[in-house]
């Protein structure tokens, strides 16, 4: 009998292995670009660890191993930044980046008010921008950011509630990128 991945909130612990597993990920990135300079690659510790203590960091853990985590961070207007969607080189293509995805977007919905959805992925990222598409993202920019590099940014509405009063808590604060 195999374990099965869970997906649970990051506590501050986890930043190594979320910045380990970050660094693997963005390799082939890094190498798609030419550019290993990318935000994700250069990351620190102290970092990470900021990110969970000032956002909405998810994890999936098989076992005590972490294979795939999400962040996002919410601003005053309600847009929620969802970014650095990683799943593990090996368990890439079943499903894992999707589920982390809806999860990430169920907590927010959950604990904050919030309009809509947003990330940002690499104009060459194909297997990102399918499943975006698939889950309801749209593209709405492209910014060029080197001769190799164009950052599509994807929304997706929130769909409107009929109870009244809106959501609950205020939304957490923190420094958080959007690239995904």
């Amino acid at each position: 009998m195999g374990t099965s991945v869970t997906i649970e909130t990051a506590a501050e612990q986890d930043g190594e292995q979320i910045l380990k597993l970050q660094y693997l990920c963005f390799q082939s990135d890094a190498e798609r670009y030419g550019d290993y300079r990318l935000e994700p690659l250069t990351q620190t510790l102290d970092g990470v660890r900021a990110e969970i203590a000032d956002g909405h960091v998810l994890v999936a853990r098989l076992g005590d191993e972490i294979v795939g985590s999400v962040r996002a961070v919410v601003d005053a207007d309600g847009t929620a930044a969802i970014g650095k969607l990683i799943v593990h080189p090996r368990m890439q293509r079943h499903g894992l980046g999707r589920r982390l995805l809806t999860a990430i977007e169920a907590r927010l919905a959950e604990r904050v008010p919030v309009t809509r959805y947003r990330l940002s992925t690499g104009h060459r990222g194909e297997a990102g921008l399918r499943l975006y598409r698939k889950v309801g993202y749209t593209p709405v920019a492209t910014e060029r950011v080197s001769r190799a590099l164009s950052v599509i940014t994807l929304e997706k509405s929130v769909p409107t509630s009929s109870t009244e009063g809106g959501t609950t808590a205020p939304a957490d604060r923190g420094p958080l990128a959007a690239t995904a």
